[in-house]
């Protein structure tokens, strides 16, 4: 069920590219909105430039749905901007992982952690810059085991390079922890495939997509990949295997672009 809820006070503006995190703290919960890009402040576009997208200023936005309320929160660890990167919360840290800074066209191996303490009156609100990050955009997060387990993979290390290992990640009191796992096998189509999309389908399942790429196919024409990730134990090792299915879906309609996610628009727009 999908609800429409008015917010008050400092509002994100019109976006894509961001994440969007649930933090508890206190026996209270909020909404932590991060990065993004959007379109160039209309003072400084110019004929050239008009349809230009930039990243959005790096400010933490703090939603609270429990009073309609919503706050803006500089950091000085955050010094740029970021888009299509990770973000993975438990309790009152959220991880970002990796991103695109659009001013410098690079991605760098950023992590950070944030701690939101959700005092009453005023959050409470700090950064601190983890060594060990990845380089990498438009990942796919599988949430797997029985809690705050995840395997990373798909995304890209550059605009002609896509990112084909897959790595294990877990978070617990001490922190985030990140293991290298092996991928699967990743068929010639997808190897091949200068890019590639999908999701988490379940826990310890994912899908990937990739265009045909094939004549006379339609240009619309796509492959799907389940990949399932299991744990197989042995003794007291727990280990994560990764296998690859191709899901033929000749019959289906055409993949369409998925919905963004807005603010600051107006309900007929």
């Amino acid at each position: 069920r999908c609800q429409e809820k008015e917010l008050v006070g400092e509002l994100p503006e019109a976006r894509y590219g961001h994440t969007l995190s649930v933090v508890h703290s206190r026996g209270k919960t909020a909404y932590v909105l991060f990065g993004g890009r959007s379109y160039m402040p209309p003072s400084e576009r110019t004929t050239e430039k008009w349809n230009c997208m930039v990243d959005c200023p790096p400010q933490i936005y703090l939603i609270d749905l429990e009073f309609g309320c919503c706050s803006a929160h500089t950091l000085p660890e955050l010094t740029d901007g970021q888009s299509f990167h990770l973000a993975l919360a438990r309790e009152d840290c959220v991880y970002f992982l990796g991103g695109h800074i659009a001013s410098t066209d690079c991605r760098p191996p950023r992590l950070f952690r944030l701690h939101v303490e959700l005092l009453l009156g005023s959050p409470l609100l700090s950064c601190e810059i983890l060594n060990d990050g990845l380089s990498i955009t438009s990942a796919i997060v599988t949430p797997i085991g029985p809690a705050h387990e995840y395997i990373i993979l798909g995304g890209y290390h550059s605009d002609s390079q896509k990112r084909m290992l897959c790595t294990y990640i877990a978070l617990d009191d001490v922190g985030i922890h990140m293991e290298p796992r092996d991928p699967p096998e990743w068929s010639s189509e997808i190897s091949q495939s200068r890019t590639w999309f999908g999701g988490t389908l379940e826990k310890g399942s994912a899908l990937i997509i990739i265009p045909s790429g094939t004549n006379p196919t339609p240009t619309d024409a796509h492959h799907f990949y389940q990949l399932s990730f299991q744990q197989e134990e042995d003794g007291e090792d727990i280990t994560q295997t990764c296998s690859q299915e191709s899901t033929d879906f000749e019959d289906s309609a055409p993949l369409e672009d998925s919905e963004e996610l807005y603010f600051g628009r107006e309900p007929h727009e």
